[in-house]
C-alpha cells in the first residue's frame, strides 16, 4: 500500500465515479481502477459496491474513508508545516546580543520587526558579551548575534554592519564636579581619581585598544576595581567608587547617580555588527538578516 492508493481512493469515494476520479486526478481510468482493486486486495475487503447507477461505498469502505481523511488532512498539514519552517516562517531562532545594545535603537527595532512579521518563529535571546557570541556561535549555540567587532571576523564568518558607537565618560553625581553637560570633558581633568574598568580578560582586543587610547591621549587610568559588565560598572560609579569610560550606548538608559558626558580628547570607535557562520543553515536565520536589512534601510518610528 502507498499513499497515492490512499488519495485515490479518497477521490472516487468524494466523486462516487472512476472516471470523475481519473478526470480529476489526471491519470487514466483503466490505472485508477487498478489501483482501487490492488487496495480492497491489500485490505482484504470490499470498499465499494458497483452497479450500473455508479459505486457506492460499503460500510467498511465508509470507515475507512473518515480514518483516511484524518490521515491525509495530517499528512497534508505536517507538509504544511514543514514548508514554513523551510522557508523561515517557522522554527526556532537563537541570537545573542550584547546588553547594552538591547536598550534603544536598531537591536530592539529589528527583534520587535522580526516577531510581529514572523510570529510562528521562537526566538531565544541570550545576553553575552562580544567574544562569547563569537564562542557561541562558532559552536552552533546562536544562530547569530549582535557584537562590537573590533578585530577581523573569525573564519567562516559573515557580518553585516549596524552602526558605530564611541565611548562616553560616566562620573558620580555625588563627586559634585562642576562642568557644562553640553560640553565635552577633558579627560586630564580626572589625573589621580579612581576608575572602574572590566578585565583583559573579558575582551582583549577592546581592552588593549581602550588602554591604548589614553596612553596616546597622555591619560592614565587609576584602576581600582575591575567588573565583567558595563552594568556593574555602573553600579560603582553610582556607589562613588571611581569613574568609568563605557559605551555610549548607556545613554539610553542613565542610573540615576551617574552623569555621562563625550569625551574630547578621547574616542574609541566601537562598530555593532550582527554576525553569523557562513554555512549556517537555519531558514528563519536568512529571514531574520532580510528583516534586518530592511530595518536599516528604513528605522522604526518610536511607538
Amino acid at each position: 500500500m502507498e499513499l497515492r492508493h490512499l488519495r485515490y481512493f479518497a477521490a472516487v469515494a468524494e466523486h462516487a465515479s472512476m472516471r470523475a476520479a481519473s478526470e480529476r486526478l489526471h491519470i487514466t481510468q483503466p490505472a485508477i481502477t487498478r489501483q482501487i482493486q490492488d487496495l480492497e486486495e491489500e485490505l482484504g475487503f470490499a470498499l465499494f459496491t458497483r452497479s450500473p447507477r455508479g459505486l457506492r461505498l460499503t460500510p467498511a469502505g465508509d470507515s475507512y474513508l473518515r480514518d483516511i481523511r484524518r490521515i491525509l488532512a495530517a499528512l497534508d498539514a505536517a507538509g504544511a508545516s514543514a514548508r514554513r519552517v523551510a522557508d523561515g516562517a517557522a522554527g526556532q531562532l537563537r541570537l545573542g546580543y550584547v546588553e547594552n545594545t538591547g536598550w534603544d535603537g536598531v537591536v530592539p527595532q529589528a527583534l520587535q520587526r522580526f516577531q510581529a512579521e514572523t510570529p510562528a518563529v521562537s526566538l531565544s535571546l541570550s545576553t553575552l558579551n562580544s567574544p562569547e557570541q563569537f564562542a557561541a556561535i562558532d559552536q552552533d549555540a546562536l544562530d547569530g548575534g549582535f557584537v562590537y567587532q573590533l578585530g577581523p571576523l573569525p573564519d567562516g564568518f559573515d557580518a553585516l554592519p549596524l552602526l558605530t558607537q564611541d565611548v562616553v565618560l560616566a562620573l558620580p553625581r555625588a563627586w559634585q564636579i562642576a562642568h557644562d553637560e553640553a560640553q565635552p570633558f577633558d579627560l586630564r581633568a580626572l589625573a589621580g581619581r579612581p576608575f572602574v574598568s572590566f578585565p583583559r580578560a573579558v575582551y582583549p582586543e577592546y581592552h588593549d585598544r581602550l588602554f591604548s587610547a589614553c596612553q596616546q591621549a597622555g591619560i592614565r587610568l587609576d584602576v581600582v576595581q575591575e567588573q565583567p559588565t558595563e552594568a556593574a560598572m555602573l553600579s560603582l560609579v553610582c556607589a562613588g567608587v571611581g569613574a568609568a569610560i563605557v559605551n555610549a550606548a548607556n545613554l539610553a538608559r542613565p542610573p540615576a547617580q551617574v552623569r555621562f558626558y563625550r569625551l574630547r580628547n578621547l574616542s574609541v570607535p566601537l562598530p555593532l555588527c550582527f554576525v553569523w557562520k557562513r554555512e549556517a543553515s537555519n531558514p528563519a536565520l536568512a529571514r531574520f538578516i532580510d528583516s534586518l536589512r530592511q530595518t536599516i534601510a528604513k528605522p522604526q518610528s518610536p511607538p
